[in-house]
């Protein structure tokens, strides 16, 4: 039996080309590449964009709700509440029944924002429908993207 070297040892399974993670990761680039011209006439940034799409969604969640409907750390969420804040766009107040809780509400100007956004997904669906996907092809793929997310959520963490 022939040894296995690191010269003579297959590696296919480490090329790009072989992996799940590279698509996912190019992909969600250049979505949120092509979202950016629509964002910067609303003069948010991508994830401002998604954490206000779950407040119109509901106007009041905590930071723990928010968090966990982006599958973000809330560590990673108050910074990015902090700036929507300053923008005018939701305020952050103490929970009623608990004062632990931090509890964000949009404004009248980021309630207002919402007309704006609406158009965003349409033109979206447009622009990729005239690269040849199809409403059906995106729903499939997004059914598909939904499927690995709770695949992936069901897996330990270091």
């Amino acid at each position: 039996m022939m040894e296995t070297t690191p010269q003579t040892a297959n590696y296919d399974h480490l090329k790009l080309e072989n992996q799940l993670c590279f698509p996912v990761y190019a992909a969600s680039r250049l979505i949120i590449r092509a979202y950016q011209p629509h964002l910067d006439q609303l003069g948010i940034t991508y994830p401002q964009y998604l954490t206000l799409m779950v407040l119109w969604e509901e106007e009041t969640m905590t930071v723990n709700e928010i968090a966990h409907k982006l599958l973000l750390n809330t560590n990673t969420i108050t910074p990015l509440l902090k700036r929507l804040e300053a923008m005018k766009l939701v305020s952050r107040s103490r929970g009623i029944d608990d004062e632990r809780k931090v509890m964000i509400s949009l404004t009248d100007k980021g309630r207002s924002m919402r007309e704006n956004a609406s158009a965003i997904p349409f033109k979206l669906v447009t622009e990729l429908e005239a690269k040849g996907l199809t409403p059906t092809m995106l729903l499939s793929l997004k059914q598909q993207l939904h499927q690995l997310i709770e695949g992936m959520q069901g897996m330990a963490l270091p």
